[in-house]
């Protein structure tokens, strides 16, 4: 049964940094597309970055260059480096996963089959 729990959320000020992680168990995370979702209060769940089984990381517009992907195949873990933090990051964070050829990917969270709980982040200014 897979498996994917999130930690390292939490509240920080704004320009802050938080690292989220996404441990994953009952399947080989290697052969993967990861990807990082968020939904604050009120809005539609919307996608923030993905990973694919290649390793090519791919960003939200207002994400890049302060949000930085990362996976750790030995360890089955997915990580978020989240800097210069804003108040409109605020949201609770989903980890997700789906099998995939080496390149593929989607931004669309019905393309995902496995979700994790979720982490809260929230940036205050």
């Amino acid at each position: 049964q897979v498996q994917l729990v999130e930690s390292g959320g939490g509240s920080v000020q704004a320009g802050g940094s938080l690292r989220l992680s996404c441990s994953a168990s009952g399947y080989t995370a290697s052969n993967y597309c990861m990807a990082w979702f968020r939904q604050a209060p009120g809005k539609q769940r919307e996608w923030v970055s993905s990973i694919t089984v290649a390793g090519t990381t791919l960003y939200l517009d207002s994400v890049q260059g302060r949000f930085t992907i990362s996976r750790d195949n030995a360890k089955n873990t997915l990580y978020l480096q989240m800097n210069s933090l804003k108040p409109e990051d605020t949201a609770m964070y989903y980890c997700a996963a789906q099998q995939s050829g080496s390149g593929s990917y989607s931004r669309s969270q019905s393309w995902y089959n496995n979700w994790g709980q979720g982490t809260q982040v929230t940036v205050s200014s």
